[in-house]
């Protein structure tokens, strides 16, 4: 309940968050993202560390995969004009964005699913809680699964298969 949330959060204090280490501190800024949009009318229990949750957040560099890479080629043929590791004004990292519609690509390698033994995998927790945010704040994201992409022969296979994510038809390019 949002009461038992509210009080394992209240219990870390200024002593507690010298201790913290950026990956925590970042963790919970998603946490306090997740608050401000799910509990609008409540009081986030770690406002006064808000700058320095962000500050973390913001400290973690994207590292481009060549998958990624390889997408934005694909969508910069087809027409999809795009900025690349684009940051939202919440500090949210996507892939290929076009921030103007709040439409977003995100690339999603074998570190954004878990392992399912023969069956497709799944999203992980950290993958679902990213999209679910981003959602909450307007942005349509369209997934592209690494193992989708590695299946696809050729370029031409490629375009076809973004055209089809994007809902574009042919003529619009």
């Amino acid at each position: 309940s949002l009461d038992f949330f509210v009080a394992c959060l209240s219990s870390v204090s200024i002593e507690h968050q010298n201790s913290l280490f950026d990956e925590a501190l970042s963790q919970l800024y998603l946490v306090s993202l997740h608050f401000q949009l799910e509990f609008p009318d409540h009081n986030f229990p770690l406002a006064h560390m808000q700058s320095e949750l962000l500050t973390a957040f913001k400290s973690q560099e994207p590292r481009p995969s060549r998958l990624q890479h390889n997408v934005a080629a694909a969508l910069n043929r087809i027409g999809w004009n795009h900025s690349f590791e684009y940051e939202t004004p919440e500090g949210l990292s996507l892939d290929m964005a076009q921030p103007e519609t709040k439409s977003a690509i995100e690339v999603d390698g074998p570190s954004h699913y878990l392992k399912c033994n023969g069956r497709r995998p799944t999203e992980n927790g950290r993958t679902k809680f990213k999209s679910r945010l981003l959602c909450k704040l307007g942005w349509t994201i369209v997934h592209i699964p690494y193992f989708e992409w590695g299946a696809l022969l050729d370029v031409a296979a490629q375009d076809t298969y973004l055209k089809s994510r994007l809902s574009l038809k042919e003529e619009e390019f």
